[in-house]
């Protein structure tokens, strides 16, 4: 037994370290520390604790140590670490976050850790530095200059915000049977199969399939989705045309809502989405019958993000269409079995964006004359 350093707990510290042993989330590196202790303090010899622990003499030696030297806290928790002094200084740091917030230089697309670290030496005095040193200061500061994201960056103006506070508004209404809300849009998918049959799953490995694929054109899919009933209904055409569309709006109307007076409709700005579609797919009558039980919400210019739908496409997205699927009739044959087991279900959204938090978190991108007059 190592005399120097006899460890003698108290019973509120074996009661903290046994307490420590019995649960809870904890580094493993503490309880192997608080095992020593507790064997230490039951007079365990320092190699039968570091064989029983699975430890280094070394290890239960300073944490013994430390335990007598210090206190309880200072032998369970990690000693500071010595290293290397940092070789960026503040200013050569803030300037390294500069230049990779710039533009990388003629013939190069983007900045890598090598061109950053050359062009800090040409910028500093350092003779070098090495890439790693580059890719810390860049991760304390959460930048990652070879990543971009490619985003729609929209202009607000007044049109946008009308249009939004629009649609908030309308979703934030009370629900009224005689004038649902429905929310529409459409998007395209590939039909591609299969050049060598896929090898099942088995235990230990997972399923295979081939790399190469076989391209069967395209097809174009309506989503209709009622998010007040919780009911969607999604329509496989050849095309994506204005007739089409006028189709669909005529089945809302005589199929889906027969007896509804009005039908609120939310859509994007698709040149297809408009009133005279209707007319350049039926008669004159027909057309302006159909309009009027009809009333079209849009939303913003590059803000389909508002639609609800686009959620429900989403997860579509995910749940049904995210495979290889070469064949239109078994596409819709697993689009209706996916759309009957959502319909069942009822499954909606929980739509939290209203238009309280778009003044609140949008504010400063409203038009100056759009917000509030500073009282007097």
């Amino acid at each position: 037994m190592n005399v120097r350093y006899r460890v003698e707990l108290s019973q509120a510290e074996r009661d903290e370290l046994t307490a420590m042993l019995g649960g809870g989330k904890h580094a493993a590196r503490k309880l192997k520390r608080a095992q020593i202790l507790l064997a230490a303090d039951r007079g365990g010899r320092d190699e039968e604790i570091a064989r029983t622990v699975r430890v280094s003499l070394s290890t239960v030696g300073r944490t013994k140590r430390r335990f007598v030297e210090g206190n309880l806290e200072r032998a369970l928790s990690e000693e500071p670490r010595p290293g290397a002094e940092r070789k960026l200084t503040g200013k050569e740091e803030a300037l390294l976050v500069a230049t990779a917030c710039a533009k990388p230089p003629a013939g190069h697309k983007r900045w890598t850790l090598t061109l950053l670290a050359d062009t800090m030496v040409k910028l500093t005095y350092h003779d070098s530095l090495s890439g790693e040193t580059v890719r810390r200061r860049l991760a304390e500061n959460d930048l990652k200059p070879w990543r971009r994201d490619m985003w729609c960056i929209p202009h607000v103006d007044g049109e946008y915000v009308a249009r939004m506070e629009d649609v908030l508004d309308l979703y934030a209404e009370t629900p009224d049977p005689a004038r649902p809300l429905v929310c529409f849009d459409e998007t395209p998918v590939q039909l591609i199969g299969e050049v060598r049959q896929p090898v099942p799953a088995q235990p230990g490995q997972r399923e295979r399939y081939d790399y190469e694929y076989r391209r069967n054109g395209t097809v174009n899919l309506f989503v209709t989705f009622d998010p007040r009933r919780g009911w969607r209904n999604v329509k496989v055409t050849d095309r994506r045309a204005a007739v089409d569309y006028a189709h669909c709006m005529r089945e809302l109307v005589d199929v889906h809502y027969p007896d509804a007076a009005c039908i609120r409709v939310v859509q994007d700005n698709l040149s297809i989405h408009k009133p005279g579609a209707l007319y350049e797919a039926f008669a004159p009558a027909e057309a302006r019958r159909i309009l009027r039980r009809l009333e079209f919400h849009f939303t913003p210019k590059h803000a389909s993000w508002l639609n609800m739908v686009e959620c429900e496409i989403s997860v579509l997205q995910r749940q049904c269409l995210g495979r290889r699927i070469d064949d239109p009739k078994r596409l819709r044959n697993e689009i209706a079995a996916w759309q009957r087991r959502r319909n069942k279900t009822r499954a909606s959204i929980k739509w939290m964006f209203t238009t309280d938090k778009a003044r609140a978190k949008l504010g400063r991108a409203y038009p100056a004359t759009a917000k509030e007059p500073k009282s007097l």
